[in-house]
């Protein structure tokens, strides 16, 4: 096989064997006959076989010549596509965002839907993944992750989250709460964190409640042991029990009355969520526009976060 050092005469080769003279590829190349002549022999010599032979006042391919012409022609022809390739997979990918599952069901999902209706022409693909994504591999072009932007990448921290503790409103009724240890009295929900998330110590009913200062003992155990937030603020809105839930992923079932928060004592997530981008995402239409929009959308959460109260 020819190297990359005789890629000018495979490319002089190729142009006279589709052209049909030195004096045609020369012209479409821009170079002298002479030149394309000399690159030709010089490819002879390497491949040790004639390519060419004159006939009358022409040139005709020999059979090693028809055989290797094809080839090139093929090859050339698939390198004159790239761009267009590239240009097409640019305009026609959508942007891929991947978050953890429950930011991506009570957080991304709910403020891309936003930048949807704005953004019709920029298609979103939202997945949901404890891992943290290979850019190039797995074809994200954002992630959302817990913990300061992944090492290797372009981020950017968005908010340092925190969790209260919230419940229905009827699981209340005709239980008055008078002191915040009043809560552990009442069904308790528990998130048990991945393990992989413990060097985040990631928040509990012990560490709130150390927190804070609450005394008093449990009545009883948690009742129910969710894997994710998400789920464990679902069966608190279906009145299941209280959950130590977080403020940025439950903010719509607090303003809508679904929850309420009976003491205002938060405690902040020891480390904050990031967003991290490719350079790809970037050279993507929208991409650039989708980065600064979420990097905007990620300082409003953290404004509203520190006007909160305990």
């Amino acid at each position: 096989m020819a190297g990359l050092a005789y890629l000018r005469a495979m490319e002089c080769f190729e142009a006279v064997g589709r052209r049909g003279s030195m004096q045609a590829a020369a012209a479409e190349l821009g170079v002298s006959p002479g030149a394309v002549s000399q690159q030709v022999r010089r490819l002879e010599s390497h491949l040790c076989v004639t390519l060419l032979e004159r006939r009358g006042r022409g040139l005709v391919l020999t059979r090693w010549g028809r055989l290797y012409h094809a080839e090139l022609a093929a090859g050339f022809a698939r390198l004159s596509g790239a761009d267009d390739a590239l240009t097409r997979a640019r305009d026609s990918e959508t942007l891929t965002i991947s978050g953890l599952p429950t930011v991506t069901a009570k957080w991304l999902g709910r403020s891309l839907y936003a930048w949807g209706d704005e953004n019709t022409d920029w298609p979103l693909r939202l997945i949901s993944s404890e891992d943290t994504p290979d850019f190039d591999r797995d074809g994200v072009d954002f992630a959302m992750l817990l913990g300061p932007p992944a090492a290797g990448h372009a981020g950017a921290e968005l908010f340092t989250d925190q969790v209260v503790p919230a419940c229905a409103p009827h699981l209340l009724q005709g239980m008055p709460l008078q002191d915040p240890s009043d809560l552990l009295r009442l069904p308790r929900l528990q998130i048990r964190w991945s393990a992989r998330y413990d060097r985040f110590d990631p928040p509990s009913w012990e560490r709130w409640a150390a927190h804070h200062g609450v005394g008093g003992t449990p009545a009883s155990s948690a009742v129910l042991s969710f894997a994710l937030t998400a789920t464990a603020i679902d069966a608190a809105v279906a009145g299941q029990g209280v959950v130590l839930g977080q403020v940025a992923m439950m903010a719509r079932e607090l303003e809508s009355g679904q929850l309420v928060v009976p003491f205002e004592l938060c405690l902040p997530l020891s480390a904050p969520y990031s967003l991290c981008w490719s350079r790809a995402a970037l050279e993507k239409p929208g991409g650039a526009a989708l980065r600064d929009w979420l990097l905007a959308r990620g300082r409003q959460q953290a404004m509203a976060l520190r006007k909160r109260p305990g």
